[in-house]
């Protein structure tokens, strides 16, 4: 027979060590097997995952009484024991076997005190009959050894246990440690592992009489009436004997009769002496009683007495204000040296405002008259203090900037630049950070008025930084001043402006942005810090944001968390609105300069919108943060005003096509072809990499027009395209036109789709750029792409599709002059959208295969149907 997990040296140790507890002797540690079944319904075997489990039977002395515990221990993820459930054994009520279990090895244990009578407690199942005999001896000799009573047993015969527990009576080895620490083996009695369950039969001696009864009468079943006459005949025999033996005894008796008649007589007497004893005895129990009841109240009032005292006294020391406290709330200077004692009283202060109020006193002290007066005193104090503090940080903010106003040195001047350097000022505030905090633990509404002379005092400072700096950067810049003219007057002018060189005038814009868009952030991010504001920061403390340190952390600023729970009171929305607010009053203003920057670089080249356009993109999509609100606004207003300048640009260059109309007409020539070609050709130069759409938007624009205009030549002088025919050297042109003709419409057409469809073709190239280093079905886990967002994207772009395709016919009427042209661009347009959405729906259909999209059929037929 394989050897039972119970003898397991190795797995007792591990239960020892998973317990923890040395005062706990673990009596037997058994593998088993754990199911659940279903409440009311017995469940069947197999079906349900099976969970290795170990119960180990354990006791704990503690006095003269012993604590009996049943432990689940479960194999954590490295195969190490650890404890899954723990049960008093006083608590089990039924032991039941599981009769839908052929092999009897599954069982259950009930307790009375679980807490849901609902679920079926959990099915143990053993290896083998002896391994569950033994664990259910083991817990049967428990309960009636350490508790006195025995549970419930159910579909399991007794007298069975109690055969298999005779025949299994030698001793178990057991490992016992020794000084050497190696296991040995011992004789455990057997009454730690077994229940001797046939001594509730009949016991041991009763037993060998009853087999030396039987051993006497030697007979067959036939004979059971002369064998029940035989004890008859023995049992009259041995009465006749009995009261033979009591005659004989009658003289004795008369001797024990006069010995008890003088007893008797004795006893009388001494219950006589007893009575009058009793009496006396009375009494003096009521003396003592009544002395015992006196000494218990007085021995009750001086305990009472001792603990008023202590409580008093407790009271006395908390209601008492140190001198040198309320000298540093009252009156104390706010110098730099001062600080600790300040900073030591607002904590004392802190402190003793919590220690009166509930829970932290008692309520029984609440409507004393000392703690109210004293309650008084504090707030009073904290109103005195809060003043103070509050007025002199106002005056010591504006001090602070009216001395780097005063002082020129801190500003660009001519002929020489001055990054912006706030480190003094931001060193000397980080002095009073732990000072706020402690004034909103003190008071929350004496924020506000702080936060809003901070913004007042630096917004004076950053905007005449922005505005000296800006100044300087025009003046010290070397560039044309003459304004670029593109596509008008001669061939020469073109030329001309394609040879001047006016990076300089993009490099003084990206300067601007690279000094003073992270001084912008920082000065946010510092402001939230320093202000208290419960929101996350911009970076981790001490960090780079757009390659220059921040030069602040939380340790510099002396920033401790006063209140925990604050920063969980679910107010963070409301932080950041606030905050928001606030950084409009800080940094308002300083965008005016930018704005300068962009038109006095529009004067000298247009053209260099775009590159400051590209510019402004990758500054905007780096600011991440909740603190750099407003920079993402600034940013955002700039890259719409670049784009609006390079928008009027195009159309003042639309204006020129038109106006050659007339020159065109005349002399059959277009000359803003090849100065067209020498735009496009600067504008590429210009873009180096950065995003196309604003340059596409501007192709398509003019070359719209380009070819609107030539059709217009085309309808008024029909030759043009005859000549091109007979010519062979207008032949190449004629050629070139179509091609870019071609483009142009390719062009037009997906700018067309694009807008309308926006979304959808932006979610496809996530997808797109995510699939060259990720796998398709990891996609959906990717924030912005989960299977909700595709819903919400579908829902969004093709909730109302007809009417989108119906905007897209409208929009390409619109932009064409000739009606001869709808249909054919039209055809192409539904071709490219088709395509375009037929590469959406096999994406789908790789990443999100569950998912049901509109099919590329549909959508040809509803295109066909328009």
């Amino acid at each position: 027979m394989a050897k039972s997990s119970a003898d397991d040296v190795e797995l007792r140790r591990a239960c020892e060590s998973a317990i923890e507890d040395p005062k706990q002797k673990i009596l037997i540690s058994i593998r088993v097997a754990k199911t659940h079944g279903i409440f009311g319904k017995p469940s069947k075997l197999g079906r349900q995952m099976a969970k290795p489990r170990v119960l180990a039977l354990s006791t704990k002395s503690k006095g003269q009484s012993t604590t009996a515990f049943l432990r689940v221990l479960k194999y954590s993820t490295g195969g190490v024991l650890e404890p899954a459930k723990l049960y008093k054994l006083k608590h089990l009520s039924k032991v039941e076997v599981i009769t839908n279990d052929p092999s009897g090895c599954t069982f259950t244990l009930g307790f009375d005190n679980l807490r849901s009578k609902s679920v079926a407690p959990p099915q143990w199942t053993m290896r083998n009959i002896d391994d569950r005999n033994r664990l259910l001896l083991c817990i049967l000799n428990i309960c009636k050894d350490v508790l006195g009573r025995l549970p419930k047993v159910v579909g399991i015969d007794v007298v069975e246990m109690a055969l298999w527990a005779k025949e299994n009576r030698p001793s178990v080895s057991t490992p016992r440690n020794v000084q050497d620490g190696g296991p040995v083996a011992s004789s455990v009695p057997e009454t730690e592992l077994k229940v001797n369950v046939e001594k509730e039969l009949v016991s041991q001696a009763e037993e060998e009489d009853m087999e030396a009864l039987l051993g006497t009468y030697v007979m067959g079943i036939g004979e059971a009436e002369a064998f029940s006459e035989r004890l008859k005949r023995e049992l009259h025999a041995l009465e006749a004997a009995n009261v033979h033996a009591i005659l004989e005894s009658e003289p004795l008796m008369d001797e024990v009769m006069q010995g008890l008649e003088s007893a008797t007589i004795c006893v009388e007497d001494m219950d006589e002496w007893l009575g009058i004893f009793n009496v006396k005895l009375q009494h003096m129990r009521e003396d003592i009683e009544s002395i015992e009841t006196r000494n218990n109240k007085v021995v009750m009032q001086s305990v009472n007495n001792k603990s008023l005292i202590d409580d008093l006294d407790k009271l006395l020391e908390r209601l008492h204000v140190p001198s040198e406290y309320t000298a540093s709330l009252t009156g104390g200077t706010f110098d730099e040296a001062r600080m600790l004692q300040n900073v030591e009283a607002c904590e004392w202060l802190t402190g003793a405002l919590r220690g009166m109020e509930a829970p932290n006193l008692d309520p029984a002290y609440a409507n004393m008259r000392a703690v109210k007066e004293k309650r008084a005193e504090l707030k009073k104090l904290k109103s005195t203090f809060v003043r103070r503090a509050s007025e002199f940080l106002r005056n010591y903010f504006a001090s602070l900037v009216d001395f780097m106003i005063s002082d020129k040195s801190y500003f660009s001047q001519r002929g020489q630049l001055k990054r912006p350097d706030h480190a003094d000022l931001r060193y000397k505030c980080r002095t009073y950070a732990r000072l706020l905090q402690h004034l909103k633990s003190l008071d929350k509404n004496c924020l506000g008025p702080l936060r809003k002379a901070y913004c007042s005092s630096l917004n004076l400072l950053l905007r005449r930084e922005a505005r000296e700096f800006a100044n300087e950067l025009r003046a010290s810049t070397k560039a044309s001043r003459n304004p670029t003219v593109w596509l008008e007057g001669s061939t020469g002018s073109g030329q001309n402006a394609n040879a001047t060189d006016t990076s300089t005038v993009s490099d003084a814009y990206a300067k601007m942005l690279t000094i003073f868009i992270p001084l912008l952030v920082d000065e946010s991010s510092f402001f939230a810090h320093f202000m208290c504001f419960e929101v996350p920061t911009v970076i981790p403390p001490g960090g780079v944001a757009n390659g220059n340190k921040t030069g602040y952390d939380d340790d510099d600023m002396g920033i401790m968390e006063i209140d925990e729970n604050d920063s969980k009171s679910g107010n963070t929305s409301s932080e950041l609105a606030t905050l928001n607010e606030l950084l409009q009053e800080l940094l308002g203003g300083t965008h005016e300069d930018f704005y300068a920057v962009v038109d006095w670089a529009y004067k000298i080249d247009p053209l260099r919108c775009i590159s400051m356009h590209g510019i402004t993109e990758r500054y905007l999509s780096g600011q991440k943060a909740d603190t750099a609100g407003f920079v993402r606004l600034l940013l955002g207003d700039l890259e719409s005003r670049i784009s609006k300048q390079f928008s009027r640009f195009v159309d003042e260059t639309c204006l020129q096509f038109e106006r050659n109309e007339r020159i065109v007409r005349q002399t059959a020539v277009l000359p803003y072809i090849p100065r067209f070609a020498t735009l496009a050709t600067q504008m590429e130069q210009y873009i180096q990499g950065q995003s196309r759409d604003l340059v596409d938007q501007a192709y398509t624009k003019l070359v719209d027009i380009m070819f609107a205009s030539l059709e217009k030549v085309a309808q008024t002088d029909p030759n043009l395209y005859d000549l091109a025919n007979i010519v062979s050297t207008l032949v190449k042109f004629y050629h070139e036109a179509s091609e870019a003709y071609e483009q142009a419409c390719t062009r037009h057409i997906s700018m067309i789709i694009y807008n309308q469809f926006e979304r959808l073709f932006q979610f496809a190239k996530k997808i797109e750029d995510l699939m060259l280093t990720v796998a398709p079905e990891e996609i959906p886990g990717h924030p912005g792409l989960s299977k909700m967002d595709l819903r919400k994207m579908l829902k969004s772009s093709l909730s109302g599709v007809d009417k989108s395709i119906a905007a897209m016919h409208k929009k390409l009427q619109k932009n064409l002059t000739s009606e001869d042209l709808l249909p054919s661009l039209w055809d192409k347009c539904q071709k490219e959208f088709v395509d375009q959405y037929g590469s959406f729906a096999q994406l789908v259909a790789k990443v999100y295969p569950t998912e049901n999209i509109p099919s590329v059929a549909e959508m040809r037929d509803l295109l066909a149907s328009m």
